[in-house]
């Protein structure tokens, strides 16, 4: 499988450089989603629908006679400008793909090339669905982002498995993270607005101050964590926003404040909720009052381990154990939690780091990959499928 993905891989560069230089944002991935139909259609025998969660592409290979496998991969890029000196570097000014759903969207339609020849060859039977999913990293007015769309649009109807693949632009080429369990963390968001009389600085005892019901909350916002949440329980509170003010000698009358959430049970989500209302609470203690909003954002991430166990197992028949890093999860969040949630699924990070010391992150402008990773994402991606659909894996 390797041998054949290596094959595709000047067509695989050709495809993630043209949907890198043209860059759409969360749920404007319409010329990216006609390139895919349009690729899918020339590869042939799949059925291709499109505006599947408002902006998306299903393909589907195969039949309903036999299990269904679903493979996701993401379209959207995010506001952010680009600084890479390279010839396939965005051409629309201030969005870029800064966390790797070009090269996504590449090793899918390579998947779709491999799997459509073994296909013809076998006779296999069963089905395979490509899940081509717009806005990963946004959500819509109904807050709702591209996963639930596509889930809405029963993209994921009849699916038995479910898997995808992350690039890791810090993981060494030639390195796989699979994960049994929890995987990515439960995201939520919260922004309040402290409320008080405001005033001048020099007479601050006529007034309630705001200032000094931001110091108060911000320490019981970051006292949840230590001394409110089971210390083994994983979960943070970040603070990501504080605004408030215009005069040295003037008293505020509203600071807003604004962070995130994260982590893994329930319990723990629910209890970080609760927390966050208790301690802007301290602002009426102090004369005041405030406003509060909690937005939930993705659901934690688990990895079924019996799928978990599948990609592992192709990983080290096509790599070796030495490729498999054992790194611990992070608090990181994904969409692809809510497809899990539909069918027992797994996503494994794929080493995608250029090895020249520049650690281009995530969600920077520098961001940019090894392109050598795209036929080894497809050829993990196929013949896990591929296993699959044999019967191969228990």
């Amino acid at each position: 499988m390797l041998h054949a993905a290596n094959l595709l891989q000047p067509e695989l560069i050709r495809l993630r450089r043209d949907i890198h230089a043209h860059p759409e944002l969360s749920f404007c991935e319409t010329r990216t989603a006609a390139l895919v139909a349009e690729t899918l259609l020339e590869i042939g025998d799949i059925r291709v629908r499109t505006g599947v969660g408002r902006t998306g592409v299903v393909g589907d290979l195969g039949d309903a006679d036999g299990p269904t496998i679903a493979i996701r991969a993401d379209m959207d890029a995010l506001p952010i400008l680009e600084n890479v000196d390279q010839p396939y570097a965005s051409t629309i000014p201030g969005v870029m793909h800064a966390c790797g759903h070009d090269a996504h969207t590449a090793i899918l339609l390579g998947t779709a090339h491999l799997l459509r020849e073994r296909f013809a060859v076998e006779g296999l039977r069963g089905r395979v669905r490509f899940l081509f999913q717009p806005s990963e990293e946004a959500w819509d007015a109904e807050g709702k982002s591209g996963a639930p769309r596509m889930i809405d649009d029963a993209a994921l109807d009849g699916v038995d498995a479910v898997i995808a693949l992350h690039v890791d632009s810090m993981l060494p080429f030639g390195q796989v993270t699979i994960r049994s369990g929890w995987n990515t963390a439960a995201v939520d968001d919260f922004a309040g607005v402290l409320l008080g009389t405001g005033g001048h600085c020099a007479a601050p005892h006529e007034g309630t101050d705001t200032v000094q019901m931001l110091a108060a909350v911000i320490n019981a916002l970051y006292c949840i964590k230590s001394r409110r949440i089971d210390p083994v329980q994983p979960g943070v509170l970040s603070i990501g926003m504080v605004q408030g003010g215009h005069a040295t000698n003037v008293i505020p009358s509203e600071i807003r404040i604004a962070g995130t959430l994260r982590s893994y049970s329930e319990e723990v989500r629910n209890q970080l909720a609760e927390e966050v209302e208790r301690a802007f609470g301290v602002a009426r203690a102090l004369g005041g009052d405030y406003r509060l909003k909690i937005t939930r954002g993705y659901p934690a991430g688990w990895n079924e381990p019996k799928v978990a166990a599948w990609i592992e197992t192709v990983c080290r028949d096509m790599l070796g154990e030495q490729a498999l890093d054992r790194s611990p999860a992070g608090l990181g969040a994904e969409d692809f939690a809510y497809m899990c949630q539909q069918a027992p699924g797994a996503m494994f990070m794929l080493g995608a780091a250029i090895n020249d010391g520049v650690a281009r992150a995530h969600h920077t402008p520098i961001f940019d990959i090894d392109e050598r990773c795209l036929p080894l994402g497809a050829a993990l991606l196929a013949e896990t499928a591929l296993r699959f659909l044999r019967g191969d894996l228990k």
